[in-house]
């Protein structure tokens, strides 16, 4: 049955909107091609919403090696964290979306995982972007927000894809009560691999169209039960990192050992990571039982400075400071990290010379001693 939602416009005049069906599912596809939001990020992770670079429209999927595209991905999407999301649109007409299209988009995704290449990968999005008239290069440093440097974005999105770290999203303008079942049960069963169904409403009203997005599938059990997996038996620990270090950039190794020296030095403590192939140690230190941290240290060359988690602890939630902080790491590495909301990285070859490591270090010492200084004078925090 039809639903109707109603609209109060800026004259006060009450709109009936009425739910309609897309002319076409190009349509569809389009739309979520020219506004990749509408698949609500914050719906599917409200600690820290998905954001989307479209890779490309109709991305071939091969059944074998050097076989061609058997089958067409409606769209290929990445998120903030290299995650393959792969998309397959069905408006709600097709008779296929009660069950054929889950079969259709298990089918891709296995033969996603086991034939395509990031080079591919990477020339679809170039040619996608050269077809809207887009710099591929400025538009990925533009979504990544400094958060990644763009070969060890593209490093991370072929070991997510090898290792099935991937994301499955049916898309349609109504999910049926059996199809959304499906989609909880097989969310709640797959891991590494995330399966979800969006829905996307839509209404019409005299002149005006609006959009409502809703995510099927994030059961809290599902969550659980991928946090359980995800964390079991894979942290890091100092051997392992030092030992992954050797491995992957022998070159930086006493840069690595000097940097955990001096963070062991300055801090409390230091947290090891989670992950399967990227080991990372973050140096914490609790004042007045506040955690508090400054950088995160990762085995693939770079430092990230948790401004996301900063802003929220105090002195460092006035934007004042944390602009003075930005600047005096700016100054120190010789580069511009632009944000004091996200998480920007610093290269750890930046690090390579003495004085620039003292000068990142003074600005650490800075940090601690600020927040120090703030909590020994105020006891109501």
């Amino acid at each position: 049955m039809a639903e109707t939602i109603f609209l109060l416009n800026n004259i006060g005049e009450l709109v009936e909107m009425n739910e309609s069906h897309y002319l076409t599912e190009y349509d569809f596809q389009k739309l979520l091609a020219d506004y990749p939001s509408l698949i609500s990020g914050d719906q599917i992770d409200k600690e820290n919403p998905r954001r989307w670079l479209l890779i490309t429209r109709e991305m071939g999927v091969s059944d074998a090696h050097e076989s061609g595209g058997r089958w067409s991905l409606d769209h290929l999407f990445i998120d903030q964290d290299a995650v393959p999301t792969l998309v397959e649109v069905k408006r709600s007409s097709d008779t296929r979306i009660r069950r054929e299209v889950i079969g259709q988009i298990l089918d891709y995704a296995a033969n996603a995982v086991s034939y395509w290449s990031i080079e591919e990968i990477q020339l679809r999005f170039e040619r996608a972007c050269e077809i809207s008239g887009k710099n591929p290069e400025s538009t990925l440093n533009d979504f990544l927000q400094e958060s990644f440097y763009a070969d060890k974005f593209w490093d991370t999105v072929q070991t997510n894809l090898k290792a099935g770290k991937i994301r499955l999203l049916l898309i349609a303008d109504a999910i049926p009560k059996e199809m959304q079942r499906v989609i909880e049960f097989l969310n709640g069963q797959m891991s590494p691999c995330e399966i979800l169904g969006v829905e996307i409403k839509q209404f019409i009203g005299r002149d005006l169209k609006t959009l409502v997005p809703r995510v099927i599938g994030a059961t809290i059990n599902a969550k659980n039960q991928k946090d359980i997996r995800k964390t079991g038996g894979s942290q890091w620990s100092e051997e392992r990192f030092f030992e992954e270090i050797k491995l992957r950039d022998p070159t930086n190794y006493a840069l690595y050992e000097s940097i955990y020296a001096k963070s062991l030095e300055l801090f409390d403590d230091l947290d090891w990571g989670f992950g399967n192939r990227t080991g990372s140690f973050k140096p914490y230190m609790t004042i007045k039982g506040i955690f508090i941290q400054l950088f995160i240290v990762y085995s693939y060359g770079a430092i990230e400075i948790q401004f996301q988690h900063i802003k929220s602890k105090k002195p460092f939630n006035d934007e004042a400071l944390r602009s003075e902080l930005l600047l005096k790491l700016n100054n120190a590495v010789g580069i511009n990290l632009g944000t004091i909301d996200k998480r920007p990285a610093i290269k750890i070859e930046r690090l390579k010379t003495t004085s620039v490591m003292d000068a990142f270090f003074e600005v650490v010492k800075w940090y601690i001693n600020t927040i120090r200084n703030y909590y020994s004078k105020n006891e109501n925090f």
